[in-house]
């Protein structure tokens, strides 16, 4: 359905001087072409000034049937015909007629003039393009100036390229690659000046087409479109650095031909094929490389394809339903992370007599908009802002979707709650009519549309009356007809001029408030308000950096009021979706966002209606809640904050608590929210929640006995499960971004101070529920002052929760980390006070072994190397943690390794550290001799615990020798033949005869062991 707004987007018009009657009309660069009918001149004006002046005229070589203007190398190119044959030609420099200079080149593609043609300085050059065929059309390259030319069954595409002094300079070397790119409309006459560079073009590839008949062409960016009567086909020329191998054919996309019927007619079915889909169309295309300089390969893929069948429209019979205003369209942005000639987005337009139809290329082929016209129209123009259409009595405007694709392709937060913009398949609206006689063609430059009508005086035409079609929902409006001039003759060139963008956006806010005045929530409204903002989004996202005949780029001050008045729509438009039905309610949040209103402003804006006083709209409910759990630096005052809760005790009280909870309302009276909350507790009844709310608010009014009341209402496991499902309750930022920094609340504090345990517990589940980040709880000890014992006590809490290996890794570092620290600051001496030491932690040793599998029992030798009593209690503590971490399955041995150094081996206690860590590392030998010099008398309680199993040979091959050495060395052996003694019962029991004989020494001291060698030999008989 089209939408039909009384808005004029049209602001004066003028009417051309022309002396002889126009044949051929086009424009670009700044300048109108003429070619007079049946004639072999070209008038070229100026259609940047007032009344177009005359900028020159020069002569073709033949009569004009077709001519296009390329923007980038400002140069035109013409099909003409003389004595019976067709040329194609290409004119540059053409400017420089202008200053009356009459001298003109004449040569072939490919040769430059040399001589003294060259050193007459610039000149106007005509570019005689040999074809093997009769070329049907041509077009220009908007982004590269390369030139496409269609013949019956063939493509020729010509790079543009441009001779500086004795080199040569590709401006366009493939479709891809456009960084060369000049703007040469910018060469006016006043370049003459300086040095101009000669303008060729290089024959690069040749497309072969069978099974279609071209009659127009477009090219942009290295998309190819072209149409017969009824069928439309786009491809993309991709061009490669690769070398194409001699002795490959050239790459073809190859199909069956359909079988000719020669008997009967065969109709064309409806088809729309789209994106890999398109190479079904049964076109078969092959590619010729032809490029003299150019060593690339040349790949087509196919893009879009679609074929109409003739049907009787309304006003035009089958012989007129054809397809025509074939165009490409590129869009440029602003700050595009693209190259900066490659455009964002490229478009593709065409049209039938009854409808338009417009394809967005890039990023997926997806068909955006369908015009339904009133009546028949002969020839369609598209621009970033509008499309012009014409019809014999009429030039009708209607939006476009271009700056609803481009903005989400320069924008990724586009459709999310920070940003939003109108979808790509609006439904179009179509903009006030204007009259006029005869109209035949129209083309743009810029915000002029130029207007060609011719009008037979014989038979003076009136203004075609149509019966308005069922989808157009108003009644068209239009303006008084135009007659012709009073000169007599029956043609007219108009230009007519564009209002600018501001302008009409602030015509559409004028036109809307009568549907806000009638009905806010009207569907047409909202429409227009979106229509206005894609008009403001085109003008902020073109890319004027590439002349395109778009304008120059805006200044400083225009794009300031642009920039207003687009957050000046996302306000109305928020207000439009804050008072919508429930399905795009959400669409307040990111609109007012953009509108850069404040809380206060947005609420102002929605005060419900006399008639329902306690009724607020869902989206601005919707706005409410999650602009609450921003996390930003502003807050509302106390006379907001309230206007606030009243808003949610009215329509949502289920909302109270995170409101009351959020970090923006601070400043709310506690004594009058604490009334609130009461009342919604007698109405719906305790929750965990509602009570830890209220107990905030009894703590902001300092009243202890009530907050003690509430917070011992629960227990704490239930208290946690509160701060479990509403977080802001305990920290303010845990809602915000991935890796804000979160603040303790009031609450906070003061369980840090009177439930230590409390708090440590439910920021562990917060962490466990995804709520908290590791380095988030950090920040929050920090905050609180208790990095040296919370912090600890928290870590050692996730450790018995977590079951993420990468934090129980980092985890355990951490405390393994603290508990050195703690053992190389703390004196170990018992007798000295414990003051200044810190608090003690939530967990013991014990209830760590007990509770968490990381910890592990200590080894029974531990006791016997370092006894409880030799050290105060809170040195005890930190040894016997990171003990039980050394002993326990979790901790990486190589990590603390580095630490442990700054822990001497003089101490008992320090020498227990590197001994677990040796023994964890597998290095029994060394720690038996170590264990040894020591501490003999721990030797057969470490010897029992480790020397097991695969380990049990050590027993005779390492301690058994280490004994009788040390032995027979000392003076004092009691503790070393105790040892000896407990090891050789262990070896007598675990050996043969024979291998234990093999084990006594051969000192003179056998005897020793004939005890245990007889009990083994007993051993080996009973066995």
């Amino acid at each position: 359905m089209v939408h039909v707004y009384n808005c004029h987007p049209f602001s004066s018009q003028q009417i051309v001087q022309v002396e002889q009657e126009p044949g051929l009309v086009c424009c670009g660069g700044g300048a109108l072409f003429v070619v007079a009918t049946g004639g072999c001149k070209v008038d070229a004006y100026n259609l940047e000034q007032e009344n177009c002046p005359l900028i020159c005229r020069f002569a073709t070589m033949g009569t004009v049937k077709s001519i296009r203007y390329s923007s980038t190398g400002d140069y035109l190119v013409t099909i003409e015909e003389k004595n019976s044959a067709t040329y194609l030609r290409a004119y540059t420099n053409w400017r420089y007629q202008a200053e009356e200079k009459a001298r003109v080149g004449v040569r072939l593609l490919g040769h430059l003039l040399r001589g003294a043609s060259q050193r007459g300085g610039v000149q106007m050059e005509i570019i005689e393009i040999p074809m093997s065929e009769r070329p049907v059309a041509v077009a220009c390259c908007l982004v590269t100036g390369d030139l496409l030319v269609a013949c019956e069954n063939t493509l020729v595409l010509f790079n543009l390229k441009r001779q500086n002094q004795q080199s040569q300079q590709n401006m366009g070397p493939n479709p891809q690659n456009s960084q060369n790119t000049t703007q040469s409309n910018q060469q006016t006459s006043s370049q003459s000046q300086g040095s101009v560079a000669a303008l060729d073009f290089d024959r690069s590839v040749i497309l072969h087409l069978s099974a279609i008949k071209t009659k127009k062409v477009a090219l942009c960016a290295g998309y190819i479109a072209l149409q017969s009567e009824l069928e439309v086909l786009v491809l993309k020329l991709e061009a490669s650095n690769e070398p194409t191998p001699s002795e490959e054919t050239p790459d073809q996309v190859k199909y069956d031909d359909p079988e000719e019927q020669t008997d009967f007619f065969v109709l064309p079915r409806h088809q729309e094929l789209l994106g890999d889909r398109a190479q079904n169309c049964e076109i078969p295309v092959t590619v010729e490389r032809t490029g003299l300089e150019d060593r690339g390969q040349y790949t087509v893929s196919y893009v879009l394809f679609r074929r109409f069948t003739p049907e009787f429209f309304q006003g035009c019979n089958v012989e007129e339903t054809q397809i025509h205003s074939l165009q490409l369209h590129p869009l440029f942005i602003r700050n595009q992370a693209l190259s900066a000639e490659e455009p964002a987005c490229v478009f593709c337009f065409f049209s039938l007599p009854n409808a338009g139809y417009m394809y967005s290329l890039k990023g997926g082929v997806e068909l955006l908009s369908a015009y339904q016209y009133p009546e028949k129209v002969l020839e369609a123009v598209l621009t970033d802002h509008l499309l012009h259409v014409v019809t014999r009595s009429a030039l009708q405007c209607f939006t476009v979707r271009c700056a609803a694709l481009a903005a989400r392709v320069e924008d990724p937060y586009i459709d999310t709650t920070m940003k939003a913009c109108p979808p790509c398949g609006l439904e179009v609206c179509a903009l006030r009519m204007q009259s006029f006689i005869g109209l035949r063609s129209v083309c743009v430059y810029g915000g002029h549309v130029v207007l060609f009508s011719r009008v037979d005086p014989e038979t003076q035409e009136e203004p075609e009356r149509t019966p308005q079609r069922r989808g157009l929902t108003r009644k068209w409006a239009v303006s008084t007809p135009k007659e012709p001039s009073a000169v007599g003759h029956g043609w007219n060139i108009y230009v007519v001029n564009t209002v600018p963008p501001l302008t009409l956006y602030q015509e559409m806010v004028e036109y809307s408030q009568s549907y806000s005045e009638a009905n806010p929530q009207a569907q047409s409204l909202r429409h227009l308000l979106s229509e206005a903002h894609l008009l403001l989004r085109a003008s902020l996202l073109t890319c004027a950096h590439l002349e395109r005949g778009e304008g120059a780029e805006l200044q400083t001050g225009e794009r300031a009021e642009l920039e207003a008045a687009l957050r000046e729509n996302c306000a109305h438009l928020g207000d439009c979706f804050s008072r919508g039905n429930q399905k795009d309610c959400h669409l307040a949040l990111p609109y007012y966002r953009m509108s850069g209103l404040s809380i206060p402003e947005v609420m102002a804006r929605n005060q419900p209606r006399p008639s329902s006083p306690r009724s607020y709209g869902p989206g601005f409910l919707f706005y409410l809640k999650h602009y609450l759990l921003e996390e930003t630096q502003q807050t509302l005052d106390q006379e907001a904050a309230d206007e606030v809760i009243d808003i949610f005790s009215q329509s949502e009280p289920s909302q109270l608590v995170g409101v009351c909870s959020s970090p923006i309302m601070v400043h709310v009276s506690p004594a009058r929210t604490l009334a609130i909350l009461g009342h919604l507790e007698d109405s719906v009844g305790v929750s965990v929640t509602l009570t830890i709310a209220m107990a905030t608010l009894a703590l902001r009014l300092d009243d202890r006995a009530q907050y003690r009341q509430l917070m011992d209402r629960h227990s704490e496991m239930l208290l946690v499960y509160g701060f479990i499902e509403e977080p802001l309750l305990l920290l303010h930022g845990a809602g915000g971004a991935q890796n804000a920094l979160v603040r303790p609340t009031a609450l906070a504090s003061e369980l840090g101070r009177s439930q230590p345990g409390l708090l440590v517990a439910a920021l562990v589940a917060l962490h466990e529920n995804s709520k908290l980040k590791l380095e988030q709880a950090d920040h929050v000890f920090k905050e609180l002052g208790c990095e040296s014992c919370l912090q600890v006590d928290f870590w050692e809490g996730m450790l018995m929760a977590s079951s993420q290996e990468p934090v129980i890794q980092e985890l355990l570092f951490r405390v393994a980390s603290v508990y050195i620290d703690r053992l190389t600051r703390t004196n170990p001496d018992p007798r000295l006070s414990h003051s200044g030491l810190g608090k003690r932690s939530l967990k013991s040793a014990d209830d760590l072994i007990g509770s968490c599998s990381h910890y592990g029992a200590l080894y029974p030798w531990l006791t016997v190397l370092c006894p409880i009593h030799i050290t105060n209690s809170q040195h005890q503590e930190a040894l016997q943690k990171l003990q039980s971490l050394l002993c326990g399955p979790s901790l990486s041995i190589p990590s603390v390794v580095p630490l442990l150094e700054q822990i001497s081996e003089e101490t008992l206690w320090g020498f227990s550290l590197h001994l677990l860590c040796a023994t964890r590392r597998g290095h029994y030998n060394s720690s038996i001799e170590k264990l040894l010099d020591h501490c003999p008398q721990a030797i057969i309680a470490y010897a029992n615990h480790h020397l097991q199993d695969r380990h049990m040979a050590l027993w005779w091959q390492k301690l058994l020798p280490e004994l009788c050495n040390r032995t027979r060395a000392a003076t004092d052996n009691s503790i070393l033949l105790a040892a000896l003694q407990e090891t050789l019962v262990v070896v007598s029991m675990e050996t043969s005869p024979t291998e234990f004989l093999e084990l006594i020494p051969d000192d003179g001291t056998a005897a020793y062991f004939v005890p245990h060698l007889l009990t083994c030999s007993q051993r080996h008989l009973t066995a």
